[in-house]
């Protein structure tokens, strides 16, 4: 079984910000040599999330 691990790391400007790690998690996957299986997303900080939704400005209004 292959596997990979890749850390990312962000640092934002604001507090509370919301960051678009799409095109990160799909070139860490694709630098992998990884092609199929489940890729996992983990915050590693405790006042960090990560949710997967669609990036429309108005969920962003209801966060």
């Amino acid at each position: 079984m292959k596997s990979h691990r890749s850390t990312l790391t962000f640092r934002t400007k604001e507090r509370m910000e919301f960051v678009n790690i799409t095109g990160d998690v799909e070139r860490a996957v694709d630098a992998s040599g990884v092609r199929e299986g489940l890729c996992l997303v983990n915050a590693m900080h405790i006042t960090a999330s990560v949710f997967i939704n669609d990036d429309e400005p108005g969920l962003h209004q209801d966060y």
